[in-house]
């Protein structure tokens, strides 16, 4: 029981010195999950309640299920976007339709969560490598800016994608549509979180924005004055059990966008976890990180909230507020629902420009333009991909820009494979072991023997190419070749066609005159040739343990004029 619920374990190890600590550092933390909460709320296309119910259930959820001691859990700025961009398009502008809609994606990714981790499947978020993340966490930066810029200069915009919300967004501010006094506020707001992150990040700048624009929204009563749009009073009480229903059809359409969800949630949370348990001097398990995301989005879907992630930002704070365990998170959630209990109008006066400027300083806090350009700078391909993935998610959509990534990097998969790296080997003076000869140019090269360095494992696509390659080393050779040998410490496998490469070579060779013989072939290698029956073509004693003892025996039984540079020093 305690593998599934670590949260019992934690019960039933908590120390009272403890409580004091879980108890500030939650009341810390409700601070910023407030603001955030409703912020991301309305990047995510629904009402800023939600955000608020989106935050309660799955800080209690993950208190139960979830391995980490400190990791909260709630609305993440990432996620906000992919879920705008999967939802609103089918509510087509219908509030209650898109309630129900982010609910049931919550589900969804919830499901797919827990079905990772119980089969233990977790490495599938390798599958977003750097280059994709960096590009995918860039495009989405760049739709969250879109999306929120219309809000800091008071109007709103229709469009559904990238390219017409920016369109609209530029109309709008030629055609004088800016609320001056929308755009003061957000302006202020955005500065003054950016500023307080840079030269003060101990302090709540997040908190100290939210605070003061909702002051001077309520002190001057610009939502009359200056038509200024605000949040206005929130729904009291706390949210309930509703079942999102939506049709069998929405649930096909959501499904992609729920797996991607887990992905990238999973991704982000498994390496927050795992970096506070380092520092906690503790240990999590990643199946089990994965199962509590899944129950924490589902219990979040069933009580009227959206998808959730782990926070990179909030668990810091409550982190450095001193909090010991899960407890924070509980305290945090209650003092939520104390305030939508007796307090819901505490907020009414909170301006949706002070909100824009919260979730546009998320969104550039994990926007990565450097990062692109490093691997423009060091590794061509992998920029090509990060690109790619930038371009796809900015213009066709989270779903298509991902797919289609994905299939590239299959692809540059399969062509590494396909043509992995090989090379000649040749003598380097004063240097051990034997060298690629493209590298080392002077390389000295034993007569008649040519050292092939195959870096991959053998299989039907690339076997034709090893072949073709082996044969050219043999006749590009500078003096007439009596052995090939292949060297071997790079294959791992064998497939059946390559078997009949290998055979095939045999056969050529010699008729050439030429013998062909492996070095550092792996055992489980060797037998698979030996099942094969390719060693009862080829020869069972063509095998050497390494490349130096190859090129010894090849010199016991072939008369050749060379001698190795160590031999010469060691003469008297």
């Amino acid at each position: 029981m305690q593998r599934w619920l670590p949260g019992l374990l934690t019960l039933q190890q908590y120390q009272r010195s403890w409580f004091i600590h879980d108890l500030m550092a939650g009341l810390v933390l409700t601070a910023i999950l407030v603001p955030v909460g409703m912020g991301y709320a309305e990047a995510s296309g629904v009402p800023a309640i939600y955000g608020l119910y989106a935050t309660i259930v799955p800080l209690l959820a993950y208190a139960l299920f979830g391995p980490s001691r400190i990791l909260v859990l709630g609305p993440d700025s990432t996620l906000a976007a992919v879920i705008a961009v999967l939802i609103l398009p089918i509510a087509a502008g219908s509030p209650e339709r898109t309630v129900a809609l982010a609910g049931m994606l919550a589900v969804l990714s919830g499901a797919c969560s827990i079905l990772i981790g119980l089969a233990r499947l977790g490495l599938v978020a390798d599958l977003l490598s750097k280059p994709i993340r960096i590009g995918f966490l860039n495009a989405i930066a760049l739709t969250v800016l879109i999306g929120q810029l219309p809000k800091v200069f008071g109007f709103s915009v229709t469009g559904d994608g990238l390219l017409d919300k920016s369109t609209q967004l530029v109309q709008g501010i030629l055609g004088c549509k800016t609320n001056l006094t929308a755009l003061a506020i957000g302006a202020s707001c955005l500065a003054l979180i950016l500023l307080v992150a840079r030269y003060r990040p101990r302090l709540p700048g997040i908190l100290i924005a939210v605070v003061l624009a909702t002051v001077v929204s309520a002190f001057f009563q610009l939502s009359d004055t200056a038509q200024l749009k605000v949040v206005g009073s929130l729904p009291q009480g706390l949210p309930s059990w509703q079942f999102p229903v939506v049709s069998w059809q929405d649930v096909v359409q959501l499904l992609p966008g729920a797996v991607i969800i887990s992905i990238l949630s999973f991704a982000d949370t498994s390496v927050l976890s795992r970096a506070l348990a380092q520092r906690g001097n503790y240990q999590v398990n990643q199946n089990q990180e994965m199962v509590a995301l899944g129950v924490a989005n589902i219990a979040t879907g069933l009580f009227q909230g959206f998808s959730v992630s782990s926070s990179a930002s909030r668990t810091p704070v409550a982190e450095s507020a001193g909090a010991k365990t899960q407890l924070t998170g509980v305290v945090g959630a209650l003092a939520i629902a104390l305030l939508l209990l007796f307090a819901p109008g505490l907020l009414k006066d909170l301006p949706s420009a002070a909100l824009a400027a919260v979730v546009i300083a998320a969104c550039l806090s994990f926007a990565d333009i450097a990062g692109m350009r490093e691997m423009y700078r060091l590794r061509k391909v992998e920029f090509a991909l990060s690109l790619a993935s930038f371009i796809g998610v900015a213009t066709l959509g989270v779903i298509e820009g991902i797919v289609i990534t994905l299939g590239l990097t299959m692809l540059l998969l399969l062509w590494n494979a396909w043509h992995p790296y090989f090379a000649v080997l040749a003598r380097v003076d004063g240097a051990k072991g034997y060298h690629d000869v493209t590298r080392h140019p002077a390389g000295r090269r034993v007569p008649g023997l040519v050292l092939f360095r195959w870096d991959a494992q053998l299989f039907f696509a690339n076997s034709e190419i090893f072949r073709e390659q082996a044969m050219h080393a043999v006749a590009s050779a500078p003096t007439p070749t009596r052995r090939l040998v292949v060297v071997a410490d790079a294959i791992s496998d064998i497939d059946l066609t390559a078997a009949d490469t290998l055979a095939s070579l045999h056969s050529d060779l010699t008729q050439q005159g030429v013998e062909l013989w492996f070095a550092g072939l792996k055992g489980q290698v060797h037998d698979r040739l030996k099942t094969y029956g390719t060693l009862d073509q080829m020869g069972h004693d063509v095998f050497a343990p390494t490349v130096g003892n190859a090129v010894n025996l090849y010199r016991a039984t072939h008369a050749v004029d060379w001698k190795d540079w160590d031999e010469a020093e060691c003469k008297p």
